[in-house]
């Protein structure tokens, strides 16, 4: 231990002796965040809808063909009672619910008229408003068949009634915002560390390491320790930004978010160091981590695009980038106020294991 504290005060002495650098750490993450925050409203299509069918009639059930007919909706989950609701949405397991109460279509034949509840997942409000306009112009188009076959009616015989959970305002910043932690954290902290091996040899500092009895575990987790705090300062900075100034809600809990962001930041670092030990120079290095995470985290993660559209070759490229789960967890605590992720945290977990020896391997293998 005390040689990886050795190996990290070196690493301090490093950061602090560039300000530049040091500056763009801090500064970068915080104009990122406002400027795409303002700027970014995305318009996704993830529209799998869940039916609640209390009615279990002719009439409910072609209602449902009618919804899903064009494929345009995919329906999942057939419910059973109002209970599965809310652990669906939290777990992402369809973007809306479809209630369709008991006696509906005793109430089309007798009253001419029946409500039908309609549920949208808000968190993602882009989405949120596609199903819930998609959804309304169904149930307008069912209305005007039903009326032209009880000519003579006054109103419509379905009503539709919409309600929109965890985002009902539907503010695309409370969508985008937590998706930007995701993306500036692996963009900044792998940008960081990877310039760390390929400095140490472009100034022939690295010979020096070796000269001293530390390992190559050592070094690796001694080069990691100064960047975790400023990768912890930019997560705060950025959830205050987001917090303060686009009034994201946090229904959740701000330790167990720490928790899975530190988790996260490893991983970011450690993708940083294993660029390096593949790197020559510090340039080669920056380009390579810029590649490697801000692409795939902008496209692949479901920060813009949602992954159920994209082709299945991508949907498994998907499930190897650590935004993909940190991007579930942050807006789940934060928007659905979710605190347990154990699918995703011990993904997490697994990638940061294998990224940090495979860095570790690879910087071994560089020495021998």
């Amino acid at each position: 231990m005390r040689r990886i504290l050795a190996v990290a005060r070196k690493e301090t002495r490093h950061i602090l002796r560039d300000p530049r650098s040091l500056a763009v750490a801090i500064a970068m993450p915080l104009m990122m965040v406002v400027l795409y925050g303002y700027a970014i409203d995305m318009e996704l299509k993830h529209l799998t809808v869940a039916f609640l069918d209390q009615d279990q009639s002719t009439a409910s059930s072609e209602l449902k063909r009618e919804m899903t007919s064009s494929g345009f909706i995919v329906p999942v989950n057939a419910l059973v009672n109002r209970n599965q609701i809310e652990p669906g949405f939290r777990r992402g397991e369809f973007r809306a619910v479809v209630v369709i109460p008991a006696g509906y279509s005793e109430a089309l034949i007798t009253r001419l008229e029946s409500p039908v509840q309609i549920l949208i997942d808000g968190a993602d409000g882009s989405t949120a408003a596609v199903v819930d306009n998609y959804l309304q112009a169904v149930v307008a188009r069912f209305n005007r068949r039903l009326a032209g076959e009880a000519f003579g009616i006054e109103k419509f015989p379905i009503e539709p009634q919409t309600r929109i959970l965890f985002n009902p305002q539907l503010v695309s910043a409370h969508f985008v915002v937590p998706g930007l932690v995701a993306l500036v954290l692996v963009m900044i902290c792998a940008l960081l560390t990877s310039i760390a091996i390929a400095r140490e040899r472009e100034t022939g500092t690295l010979e020096q390491i070796l000269t001293t009895p530390v390992a190559p575990a050592q070094v690796i987790f001694g080069k990691v320790l100064p960047y975790i705090l400023i990768g912890a300062i930019d997560a705060a900075l950025i959830l205050l930004v987001g917090r303060f100034v686009f009034d994201v809600p946090m229904n959740g809990s701000w330790w167990v978010l720490s928790g899975y962001t530190l988790l996260y930041i490893i991983i970011s670092l450690g993708l940083g160091l294993l660029i390096s030990t593949f790197a020559r120079t510090q340039q080669i290095a920056m380009i390579a981590a810029l590649m490697g995470t801000l692409l795939p985290t902008l496209l692949l993660s479901g920060f813009i695009f949602s992954i159920s559209s994209m082709p299945w070759i991508l949907q498994q490229v998907s499930r190897v980038i650590p935004a993909t789960y940190y991007l579930k967890i942050i807006r789940g605590v934060m928007l659905k106020g979710q605190l347990w992720f154990p699918d995703e945290g011990g993904v997490l977990a697994l990638l940061s294991s294998i990224i940090l020896t495979l860095a570790i391997l690879r910087f071994k293998e560089k020495l021998d």
